[in-house]
C-alpha cells in the first residue's frame, strides 16, 4: 500500500501480517480524491474515518494537509497500527486521534462534528445498510457534511435519503451522501 500524493507522496506502508481485511486499492483511492480535492480545504476539513483498517485514507487526508483527524477501529492492532504509522510521519504531533472502539457504537454515542466522513466496514458485515441513516441522523452532523462509503456492488443504497452519487471502479464502489 503506498500514499498517492501530498507531503508523504509514493511512501510504502507495509502492511503486518496480522493485518487480514482489503485495502481500498490505488486506483479507487486516486478517483476518490478527485472528487475530495473539489469540495474540501484539506487544511479546514475536519474527518472521519471509521472502520478504518490499515489507515490508508487518513494517511491520504494527512498527506494533504489534514491536520483534524479520527481514526475508528474495532481492531486494537489495527488502531496500533495506525498509531504507529501517524507518530513515524509526524513525530512531533499527529493529526490523527485513533479511537479503538466499535464503530457503530461510537456512531450512535457520539456527536459526529466533521465535514467529511469515509465508511469502509467488511463488504460482508451485518448491518452495513443501517451506516447511512445512522450518521444522516446524527444530531452532531455538521450541515454540509458529506459522508462517503465504500462497499461492495452487492451492497445498494440508492434509496436512501441524501444520496448524491455513486461511483463504481472495479470491485470497489463508493456513495456518497450529503447532509
Amino acid at each position: 500500500m503506498r500514499i498517492i500524493t501530498g507531503l508523504y507522496r509514493s511512501r510504502q506502508i507495509i502492511l503486518p501480517p496480522f493485518f487480514k481485511d482489503r485495502p481500498t486499492t490505488d486506483m479507487a483511492k486516486e478517483s476518490l480524491f478527485n472528487i475530495i480535492n473539489n469540495n474540501f480545504d484539506y487544511a479546514e476539513t475536519s474527518f472521519l474515518d471509521i472502520f478504518s483498517g490499515s489507515g490508508g485514507i487518513s494517511y491520504e487526508m494527512a498527506s494533504r494537509g489534514c491536520i483534524n483527524i479520527t481514526c475508528v477501529d474495532i481492531n486494537k492492532k489495527y488502531c496500533e497500527f495506525i498509531n504507529h504509522n501517524f507518530k513515524s510521519m509526524y513525530p512531533q504531533k499527529s493529526p490523527a486521534r485513533v479511537i479503538n472502539a466499535d464503530a457503530f457504537k461510537f456512531i450512535e454515542n457520539t456527536p459526529l462534528n466533521y465535514d467529511l466522513i469515509f465508511a469502509d466496514p467488511p463488504y460482508d458485515m451485518e448491518g452495513i445498510e443501517r451506516i447511512p441513516e445512522l450518521i444522516m441522523n446524527n444530531p452532531g452532523l455538521k450541515e454540509g457534511a458529506m459522508l462517503i462509503i465504500e462497499h461492495s456492488k452487492k451492497t445498494r443504497f440508492t434509496d436512501m435519503i441524501h444520496i448524491q452519487d455513486q461511483r463504481h471502479y472495479g470491485k470497489v464502489n463508493f456513495s456518497f451522501y450529503k447532509k
